[in-house]
């Protein structure tokens, strides 16, 4: 497993895919080794939760950072060539004829619409868009984890994907580690994101600030090449807003979770996002971005905003009915039930051994793109694209089969 700062998971959704998925298939008997962007000397365990790691260096600047660490791990892994190579991030994806040059069948996780982020303006973004031709022409299995992104890459670029989503991890109720920050549960509005335009925190703080709402509202994050995002971010709040910065402790950030009145996510470009789905398994009552990954992921159980005055008018609601609310919250935790780690490990299991079975594929789909899309794939008709091939790929239903058992056979609560 490679293309992510690897484990533990303290950064994002492909860290903690990797650690979960890997845990996961050790404990199935899998030689697991996964690559890790460099830390201190005496922070640097050879092995995880049975997976194995191999630390290697990364150039700190932000274009380059993800590309130069995973060369090099291309660079290590031919040295003990494995039976298949999980590439998460399609900006790696010139990579991957080095790893076809060698015979490693590559399954390439695609993440979202990348280019979409503000930060990869210009040249940025024509990069990713050319990655993600190269990612469809060069991988042997492509992932995606949300139904837009499956819908983007078949009308694209005709070009089949296995649908994959995160597991939510289903977060107990306890809330005494609130306690040093003298936040009280039930008592404060939560933001978990980096501070990037695209997770929308600055329209979170302004439509808050708006409100009349009396419960604080508490921010966790930061982001290291958002300067001047982060200070109009700042800017924009009153004596209401809590900064907290980045939260690494899992246990606290789990309880500030479980202890919001509502969580306010607004995620709008990365597909199947891990911080809803630990908001929901831990029963708050979540207002995302009107955008199809989340209504995806909430379905009826979510409230959902694109501008400021509608923030304002969410979180006054939830103080007006705080009963209500909370009821709302233990409705989203039921939904948070169909998101389960085992059965994505499962998935991604079935994933390697097909994929290793067939070994590197002769042939792929071109890569070239044939038809523009744009913003928000639920807001295209892609099923009515002419010339596009839209069936349904038998990694599609092998990988929704564990999600129609879930719906059909609840887990119990926890």
């Amino acid at each position: 497993m490679m293309g992510t700062r690897g484990v533990p998971a303290r950064y994002g959704g492909f860290e903690t895919c990797v650690e979960e998925v890997g845990r996961r298939l050790v404990e199935k008997g899998h030689d697991v080794v996964v690559y890790c962007r460099g830390a201190e000397a005496d922070d640097r365990p050879d092995e995880h939760l049975g997976m194995r790691l191999v630390h290697l260096p990364a150039l700190r600047r932000r274009s380059l950072e993800t590309l130069s660490h995973t060369g090099l791990s291309v660079g290590h892994l031919l040295q003990d060539v494995p039976d298949v190579a999980f590439v998460f991030n399609a900006a790696n994806a010139p990579l991957l004829p080095v790893l076809r040059a060698r015979g490693v069948p590559v399954v390439t996780h695609v993440d979202g619409l990348e280019w979409q982020r503000a930060k990869w303006a210009g040249a940025g973004r024509r990069y990713y868009r050319a990655a993600e031709q190269l990612a469809v022409r060069w991988s042997d299995a492509l992932v995606a984890d949300a139904e837009g992104i499956r819908d983007y890459y078949r009308a694209s670029f005709g070009a089949p994907t296995t649908l994959i989503s995160y597991g939510a991890p289903l977060v107990g109720a306890r809330t005494g580690g609130l306690d040093g920050t003298g936040l009280e549960p039930g008592g404060y509005h939560l933001v978990v994101a980096r501070f990037e335009p695209e997770n929308h925190v600055r329209e979170v703080v302004e439509g808050y600030v708006r409100s009349g709402a009396r419960r604080p509202l508490v921010v966790v994050g930061s982001a290291p090449y958002a300067d001047e995002y982060t200070r109009s971010v700042h800017a924009a709040a009153d004596a209401r807003v809590r900064f907290l910065g980045g939260v690494w402790d899992q246990d606290l950030l789990d309880q500030l979770y479980a202890g919001s009145l509502t969580y306010l996510h607004g995620h709008s470009v990365g597909g199947t996002n891990p911080s809803l789905l630990r908001a929901m398994g831990a029963a708050a009552a979540t207002s995302a971005y009107d955008v199809s990954f989340n209504r995806e992921v909430l379905r009826g159980h979510g409230r959902f905003f694109r501008t400021p005055a509608d923030v304002a008018a969410l979180v006054e609601a939830a103080e007006a009915d705080p009963e209500g609310t909370r009821a709302r919250g233990r409705d989203t935790r039921d939904r948070a039930l169909d998101y389960d780690w085992d059965d994505v490990a499962d998935a991604y299991e079935r994933l390697a051994q097909e994929t290793a079975a067939r070994g590197a594929l002769r042939r792929r789909p071109s890569g070239r793109r044939l038809v523009e899309v744009t913003g928000d794939p639920a807001e295209h008709a892609v099923a009515e694209v002419r010339g596009v091939p839209a069936p349904r790929t038998a990694g599609d239903a092998a990988v929704d089969a564990p999600r129609a058992s879930a719906l059909r056979h609840p887990r119990g609560r926890s």
